[in-house]
């Protein structure tokens, strides 16, 4: 069925309000490819414009899993929003790409447009995917892609700020552990705690795990649960353990406080790890405690790889073939290891972490991880992320208090 015009227009308002969460940033490709393979032509959308066609690995390995299923692909690369828009515009013209990378938050309004195959009418085999990961791309119990790896948040520890201050990071295991931990670490003359809080899906991103970590459930953003968690944060930020400026910082902004070596703890993901190494000081990782203790849930980020609707089925057993090379393990561990991304598969998570140890924590931390769009929410999540990230500014800048500011947040949520 190809979508109709106003499913693709409601859908495109659903793409426009979410925010590109990934790794990836810069660079530009100029999305050509070459064509005449014997079986035709392919062709294939992803998110990753830093990447090039003829040089970088995933370019080659886009090229090459043309070539093992017979065709030549033509890639081209967009910015992650940019690319929800198009999908949604090529599908109204009948001109969908075969095999297209989309963020995950996007797969449902794509799936609710109208324009994705679900994996199991394609043959797709995702039963050795761990299944919160895949929850981000499944709706009704069918999933619409494969994916390609996940980011999500954790800790960051300056080992030195925290040894000056007499905190032990084994210490940590909730949230009054963590508070004290940082009072301390203000008495001794550094600083506390940077994360990003922005008017943006950033902040919402970054809020999740401490608003999930209380027990928090998104459809009842303003009960007790949620507003502990807007209380800690204010609580924080009132007393001085994390700064002001948490209301303008992105998560790129944030990181670069953590960067100075003055703060004790910065929340963040996967993506810094090279940043991390180059800091200049020891640093360790910890999954960020839910407020009675254990990991809090963390919000995946990432991308699957998806085979839009098309005109002509007959085009399916090859795409089909595409996103298998694309996903395979071997293909993976490649993949994620450019992207700083772990694996969706156990698997490969043990081949990461033997490769490199420093990401065991991450993968525990994704262990713990959810989709923003899973349990049903689906395309109602930006819905509810919006008013959410709002009711922070609004109880961290002081207009009003953390419940009042989430009552008006499920108020605006219910309308949307």
């Amino acid at each position: 069925m190809i979508p109709t015009r106003r499913t693709l227009l409601a859908a495109l308002a659903a793409v426009g309000t979410l925010a590109s969460l990934t790794a990836c940033s810069g660079g530009s490709d100029d999305g050509s490819g070459s064509s005449g393979a014997s079986g035709g032509t392919y062709t294939f959308w992803d998110p990753y414009p830093q990447f090039d066609n003829a040089s970088s690995p995933w370019g080659k390995l886009v090229t090459e899993c043309g070539t093992k299923a017979g065709v030549t692909v033509k890639r081209t690369a967009y910015d992650t929003t940019d690319l929800g828009n198009k999908a949604l515009l090529a599908a109204q013209q009948g001109n969908a790409p075969d095999v297209m990378l989309v963020d995950n938050p996007v797969v449902s309004t794509l799936v609710e447009a109208g324009i994705l195959n679900k994996t199991s009418d394609l043959g797709l085999d995702t039963a050795s995917i761990q299944k919160n990961i895949i929850g981000a791309g499944t709706i009704d119990d069918a999933s619409y892609g494969v994916p390609i790896g996940a980011n999500t948040l954790a800790l960051y520890y300056n080992k030195k700020v925290l040894s000056a201050a007499g905190v032990d990071p084994a210490s940590i295991k909730d949230w009054n552990s963590l508070t004290a931990a940082l009072k301390k670490v203000k008495a001794a003359g550094k600083k506390g705690i940077t994360f990003s809080a922005i008017n943006t899906e950033e902040g919402s991103f970054q809020f999740l795990p401490w608003f999930w970590g209380a027990g928090g459930d998104l459809t009842k953003l303003n009960s007790d649960k949620g507003a502990a968690a807007l209380s800690l944060w204010k609580q924080w930020v009132d007393d001085g353990l994390a700064p002001k400026d948490v209301l303008q910082n992105t998560q790129t902004t944030s990181w670069q406080e953590f960067a100075t070596g003055d703060y004790a703890f910065g929340e963040n993901g996967t993506w810094q790890l090279g940043n991390a190494d180059k800091a200049g000081f020891d640093y360790g990782v910890l999954n960020i405690p839910a407020q009675n203790g254990g990991s809090a849930p963390v919000p995946t980020g990432g991308e699957f790889v998806t085979v839009p609707v098309q005109k002509d089925s007959a085009r399916y057993e090859v795409s089909k073939k595409i996103v298998e090379c694309l996903t395979n393990d071997t293909n993976l561990l490649a993949t994620d290891t450019t992207l700083t991304y772990i694996a969706p598969t156990a698997a490969v998570q043990t081949e990461q972490v033997a490769a490199n140890p420093k990401l065991k924590p991450w993968v525990s931390a994704l262990a713990a991880a959810r989709g923003r769009t899973s349990g049903g929410l689906g395309s109602k999540y930006p819905t509810i992320s919006q008013p959410m990230w709002t009711a922070v500014q609004s109880a961290l800048s002081g207009g009003k208090s953390p419940q009042d500011a989430l009552d008006t947040a499920q108020s605006s949520a219910e309308k949307g």
